[in-house]
């Protein structure tokens, strides 16, 4: 078997005293679209801050592509191919498509290749590329930040709550997006409360609850034994 492109094991994190992660294990095999589920405060949103280095786990061991990466910062994991699209859309709104889109080019990468790739997936951005991104609706501007994390070059990348203030019929677009995605090689790991449309696109699922995760499997297993974890909400 390869090496996973994502290993958690036994993650303890804590907010003072207050412990929200008890020992999560979690794999992303390469090349996979993993959805992980699970109601609010279940500890989705810690874990995705943990594993990109934006939290320190108090105990417990990451590994990405095999390379032991407990404590390591943001700047560190993103050289490693780590890339996350935080929940709620991070874009500049007082700067146009193609100004948020030519940003990614300091990260190294030619400016037509961060154009190609933007548009290629989302032709919407190309017709909206002279407006400022802040006016934009939340699907367009969720679109432009998917954008911005494919100009890295990702080998995984974190969907936190894509879904999160979006209409359904733009959410199933942009996960028609995600498997076009998964399908040029990235591994994906979606981190959603609701679950119908992530699992439609996902080799593998996992759910969340009370800081651990209880159950993984592929999805149509994990929605028949754990539905009412996960679909308590809008589905």
């Amino acid at each position: 078997m390869s090496v996973p492109i994502l290993e958690v094991v036994g993650v303890h994190a804590a907010y003072g005293r207050i412990e929200v992660l008890r020992g999560v294990d979690l794999v992303v095999p390469r090349g996979a679209v993993v959805a992980l589920l699970g109601p609010n405060g279940a500890g989705k949103s810690t874990l995705v801050k943990v594993v990109s280095g934006q939290h320190r786990a108090t105990s417990g061991d990451i590994h990405l592509g095999g390379v032991h990466v407990q404590g390591a910062s943001p700047e560190e994991l993103a050289r490693l191919g780590l890339c996350t699209i935080p929940e709620g859309r991070s874009v500049f709104p007082n700067l146009t498509v193609e100004e948020n889109l030519t940003l990614m080019s300091y990260a190294g990468v030619g400016v037509d290749a961060v154009l190609d790739t933007a548009y290629s997936y989302f032709p919407r951005l190309h017709q909206r590329r002279h407006q400022l991104a802040g006016t934009m609706s939340g699907g367009e501007q969720q679109m432009l930040a998917m954008s911005r994390a494919l100009a890295s070059d990702p080998a995984l990348l974190l969907l936190d709550e894509l879904s999160m203030g979006l209409a359904p019929l733009i959410v199933d677009e942009l996960y028609d997006t995600v498997a076009q995605i998964a399908a040029s090689g990235v591994s994906i790991l979606c981190i959603e409360q609701f679950a119908r449309t992530a699992l439609r696109v996902s080799d593998y699922a996992a759910v969340m609850v009370g800081g651990r995760v209880v159950a993984t499997g592929e999805p149509t297993e994990v929605l028949d034994s754990m539905s009412d974890v996960i679909l308590g909400g809008a589905a």
